[in-house]
């Protein structure tokens, strides 16, 4: 299947594009195994009048079936490869990770066991990102230390003074039962490009320049990781934090110090000069991301807009109470730690487990809290690790409004452990730690309520790249971009293949004046001078769109700012129908119910349900019947609607759903829209405040689940 994608794209482009024009090419692919069968086909002496695909076909792969970043069927023994390395803290010191489902090391462990007769006939072993490579290049392409430092079987030098960065021997001769399968797992992933990724790997393919037209001398530069690609789109500052949205939530952040622990994962930043101080990127995540997002919807609202509005009108902790808050963990799958023993969906009342929450509107923004609390309290976590080094400080100001457990600590005698912050070993209403800025991708940045509550949660104003937020004015809740609409990782491999290229040319930009991250800000910079200050493009002729300005007619970034004091919803958009909502629509004869016994446009009008109104007759009350199972949405259809007077059989309207309505751009700084970056979301200091006292209730249920205790 990938082959066959690979000989389509290329198809396309030469039929669309001038190929000539290529001067180098960048890329990315998700984390995922490729296993060829021994013998490897020679890929240099490819046919160029026959597709790739019917000339390396499936029976040249040993495991025709490989997993990607989303299974989780190596879990069990990604879990027993860190037992036996002595558990997560001596297993992330030792190869920089812990624990976790996709962890290559337990994909070949379990292949190993799994399935012995696939494993000798297996010749080489390649991340996919190398696999493209290698048939870019036509020849078999080593992985950069980035995505070495992903597998669990390479050992990161760091500092250490005379210590070069290595594949582990002891951790290879584990995976593969013996010391002699274990130098057969080396042999597989081959060497690794420890230069840091400012190098060309290799000129373009004598198939691809024979058979669709490209410039012999074009350069193939490191592919990555699409997570790492998009980070490097991004190009984030030292204070800032990429926030990614999707199957698998990913938050990532610059680091100047090698400090692997259990609490994260550090890699090898994947674009720097050899000669430049090393650079590492730290990556929290959450597996358990966009299918509980979507088991929420189903269960209680069936439509995207409804989730959305739900979200935005029900209050912070799902209670207007202070002592009654509501808290969720929806863990479907094994996740990383500290989750990496809990599976199951969980629901707290004023501290007490329960099988349901009385209020059901609650789910959808406890859920969202529950996923975004879970980031924060994590990279508080992080900070004494001292990973970020002089960048601890994240650039913020001092705080406005003083800690409430400020004077607390200021009374305790000097020299005594001051971690006491309710129990904490940070201070939750402490927003310096946290980072200055988010920047936020993926399908679930599109929502308001969802950019709004990043927001609140970190004290810190949300960014979206202008590609995205155009896109979601034609399909607001696809993590794949619209048509016409690049993505953020193809956006980051091209930004590396002119990093590169302009090194190899002597260019200005390509001089070695810093960073990476640096000389595409000072590229950007010079197109937006020569341009007059233009947005950048957004779309090649993306559907609904036929401006030929930088970005599409009544899109969210080139439009007129939205409206709201926090986060905008555009007036005037392309929407596409979502296919759920039609197909709920067909089932329901045209009703607009949404499970829970109310409409969309009543919502608005409903309140939320607190100890002091458990006793009254709401839409959406459980009391007094029997509670719903965690996957059953309840039968609510007999329940009265919150406005009685307005259920008269002959003039009830028929409500019918309304496609999401996404973010759009908020007034944003010239520095900001040079990057292709606008304001989604500003911070709100009180709303942080009132998130920070979850915290501490919120890290006491967190620890009642890792100890198995409920």
């Amino acid at each position: 299947m990938w082959l066959k994608a690979f000989d389509l794209l290329f198809e396309k482009l030469s039929k669309n594009y001038d190929l000539t024009r290529i001067k180098a090419i960048g890329g990315a692919a998700q984390q995922a195994l490729v296993w060829w069968k021994a013998p490897v086909p020679p890929l240099q002496k490819l046919d160029p009048r026959l597709p790739i695909h019917a000339q390396i076909t499936s029976q040249s792969f040993s495991l025709q079936n490989p997993p990607i970043a989303q299974d989780t069927s190596a879990h069990t023994h990604a879990l027993a490869l860190e037992a036996a390395l002595g558990g997560p803290d001596h297993m992330a010191a030792r190869v920089g990770t812990c624990a976790h489902p996709s962890l290559v090391a337990a994909q070949l462990l379990r292949v190993r066991e799994a399935w012995p007769d696939i494993w000798s006939r297996t010749g080489r072993v390649q991340m996919a990102s190398s696999f493209l490579a290698s048939l870019m290049t036509g020849q078999l392409v080593g992985m950069g230390e980035a995505e070495a430092a992903s597998t669990g079987l390479w050992a990161h030098a760091g500092t250490q003074p005379g210590v070069q960065s290595h594949w582990d021997e002891g951790v290879m001769e584990i995976v593969g039962g013996s010391r002699e399968e274990g130098h057969r797992i080396w042999s597989w992933l081959g060497d690794v490009d420890i230069s840091g990724g400012r190098r060309r790997i290799g000129n373009i393919s004598k198939y691809l320049v024979e058979r669709y037209g490209f410039d012999p001398e074009a350069i193939v530069t490191p592919f990555t990781s699409d997570y790492l690609s998009t980070y490097l789109s991004l190009c984030p500052s030292p204070s800032d934090a990429v926030l990614s949205f999707g199957p698998m939530d990913v938050m990532m952040a610059p680091a100047s110090n090698y400090l692997p622990t259990r609490l994260f994962n550090i890699f090898p930043h994947p674009a720097q000069d050899a000669n430049e101080k090393k650079r590492y990127v730290i990556m929290l995540t959450s597996r358990n991301a966009d299918v509980p997002r979507a088991l929420v919807r189903d269960m209680y609202t069936k439509s995207w807009s409804a989730f959305d509005r739900l979200v935005a009108i029900v209050p912070p902790g799902g209670s207007i109470g202070l002592d009654d808050k509501l808290f969720s963990f929806w863990l479907l799958q094994g996740d990383t730690y500290p989750f990496a023993h809990v599976k199951g969906i969980y629901r707290f009342e004023t501290g007490v487990k329960v099988n349901e929450f009385r209020d059901l509107r609650a789910n959808p923004r406890c859920l969202l809290e529950s996923q975004i609390l879970s980031f924060r309290v994590r990279w508080s976590r992080t900070i004494p690790a001292g990973v970020f080094g002089s960048a601890s400080g994240r650039a913020r100001n001092t705080n406005s409004t003083p800690s409430p457990i400020a004077g607390a600590q200021q009374k305790r005698a000097t020299g005594v452990n001051n971690s006491n912050n309710m129990g904490l070993p940070f201070d939750p209403y402490d927003y310096a730690p946290l980072p200055a800025r988010i920047i936020a991708t993926g399908a679930a940045a599109n929502f308001p309520s969802i950019a709004n509550l990043a927001g609140d949660v970190f004290n810190a104003p949300v960014l979206m790249p202008t590609t995205q937020i155009d896109a979601a004015q034609v399909i607001p809740h696809r993590n794949a971009p619209a048509p016409g609409f690049p993505s953020r990782a193809s956006i980051g491999g091209a930004y590396i293949a002119r990093w590169v290229w302009g090194k190899e040319k002597g260019t200005p930009a390509g001089t070695g004046r810093g960073g990476f991250e640096e000389e595409v800000r000072r590229l950007l910079s010079k197109r937006w001078a020569a341009t007059g200050g233009a947005p950048l493009r957004t779309n090649i002729n993306a559907p609904g769109t036929t401006s030929k300005a930088p970005s599409a007619t009544g899109s969210g970034a080139s439009t007129p700012y939205g409206h709201g004091s926090r986060s905008a919803l555009g007036s005037t958009i392309l929407v596409e129908e979502e296919e759920e909502e039609v197909e709920e629509m067909e089932r329901s004869g045209g009703t607009g119910g949404y499970g829970l016994g109310f409409s969309e446009t009543e919502v608005t009008r409903i309140r939320t349900m607190t100890s002091s109104t458990s006793g009254t007759a709401m839409s959406g009350s459980t009391l007094g019947e029997a509670p719903s199972t965690a996957f059953t949405t309840p039968d609510l259809g007999n329940i009265t609607s919150p406005n009685p007077a307005s259920q008269s059989a002959d003039a009830a309207p028929t409500s019918t759903p309304s496609a999401l309505q996404p973010v759009t751009a908020m007034p944003t700084s010239d520095a900001e829209l040079q990057l292709g970056l606008a304001k989604v979301a500003e911070p709100d200091v009180d709303a942080f405040m009132s998130y920070a006292a979850l915290v501490p209730e919120y890290c006491r249920l967190e620890g009642l689940l890792v100890k198995g205790i409920v």
